[in-house]
């Protein structure tokens, strides 16, 4: 039996089909994994899978189980990822298939902000989770949050840029004032502090991966070409300027470069405290607003919030 199949099947558009990117995708998944030959992956090498080949949508609706392992995720979406990168075409389409669900999640929490055309936000999630698909590293954990994350990213910076863009009134020019979203996950705590001004998109980016995805503070600076000890720097005064801006302290201008590779040891231990707060301070604020428990540490994180404030 073959371990896979990856043609794409015909597909006639009709005048009146829906132009939405996610929706496009939804279609073109749903013939993908359609017939007798659906597009699939062979469970036999991969811990916690069926000795056969899987089909994607099954695959997802595995992987997507609360009681599926972290390491068979990781192991199935790199094997998809490998697959998409080598061959293309439905390969690539059914890895995007298979993160629909999240991307359609970040594209409604987006959109939600602003004016912004629900077709451009999915095309900039769409773009960003792609992006990602193809030069994400496989050797770190958690492969289907860090291609949320960049998803999440890519859409965030189209929403900041309309945000941030004056418009006209009939007697003079000004900048609209938008209200930003609410926080509603450790996530958009984030977004708030980017829109706000507060921090940067790396600078966020970095908290993100570091403090919330558990990526090395080495790896992380790998993956963007800057020294180890710079991005340590870099995290620690945007996570100075987070507790302020999440305590209500005043708030420090952003930081627009990184800081030099030269000062203090990365890690000492008042930064080990700044550090502890700012990433308590995100999960327990954020899960307040979406009315659910921290993610780490339940009361102990409100607790300290509650302490700082």
């Amino acid at each position: 039996m073959p371990e896979e199949t990856s043609s794409l099947p015909p597909h006639t558009a009709s005048k009146n089909a829906a132009t939405w990117p996610l929706t496009t995708l939804r279609d073109c998944f749903a013939l993908l994994v359609a017939g007798p030959a659906p597009l699939a992956l062979d469970g036999t090498p991969l811990p916690g899978l069926p000795d056969r080949l899987v089909a994607l949508d099954e695959l997802r609706d595995r992987l997507l189980a609360r009681s599926c392992p972290q390491a068979t995720r990781d192991a199935a979406w790199a094997a998809v990822i490998r697959r998409s990168r080598r061959h293309g075409g439905a390969w690539t389409v059914g890895a995007a298939g298979m993160a629909l669900p999240a991307l359609r999640a970040v594209s409604v929490r987006l959109g939600g902000h602003g004016d912004l055309d629900p077709t451009d936000v999915q095309a900039e999630v769409l773009t960003g989770f792609l992006t990602a698909l193809a030069t994400t590293g496989l050797d770190l954990p958690r492969i289907a949050v860090r291609l949320r994350w960049a998803a999440y990213r890519a859409g965030l910076a189209l929403l900041t840029q309309a945000l941030e863009t004056p418009h006209p009134d009939p007697d003079l020019f000004h900048t609209r004032a938008v209200a930003q979203p609410q926080a509603g996950g450790p996530d958009d705590v984030l977004a708030c502090a980017v829109a706000d001004g507060v921090l940067t998109a790396a600078e966020a980016g970095v908290i993100a991966a570091t403090r919330l995805d558990d990526v090395p503070v080495s790896a992380w600076a790998a993956r963007h070409a800057t020294a180890a000890r710079t991005a340590y720097r870099l995290r620690d005064r945007a996570e100075r300027r987070l507790v302020d801006y999440l305590t209500g302290s005043v708030r420090r201008p952003p930081v627009t470069r990184p800081p030099s590779e030269t000062g203090t040891p990365p890690e000492s231990p008042s930064r080990s405290v700044t550090a502890v707060t700012a990433v308590t301070a995100v999960t327990a604020v954020g899960a307040v607003g979406a009315g659910r428990p921290a993610r780490r540490g339940s009361f102990p994180a409100l607790v300290a919030v509650a302490a700082c404030v």
